[in-house]
């Protein structure tokens, strides 16, 4: 499967959605999950993201 930007983007907005979803369905209160939860999973999620694309060109070139 080639990760392009706009696959890439689609999946990364697929898991924050699922994961803003599940947290809904529980008895918190939907305000803190925006306001705290949301903003702290797209940051993270980018962090790893940068981090998995630096390791994916550091596997391409070191073979």
């Amino acid at each position: 499967m080639e990760f392009d930007l706009p696959t890439t983007g689609a999946a990364f907005i697929l898991v924050i959605a699922l994961g803003i979803g599940g947290m809904a369905a529980t008895p918190m209160g939907m305000n803190t999950i925006l306001m705290m939860v949301a903003p702290s999973m797209i940051v993270f999620g980018l962090i790893m993201l940068a981090l998995g694309v630096k390791h994916g060109e550091y596997r391409a070139v070191s073979r």
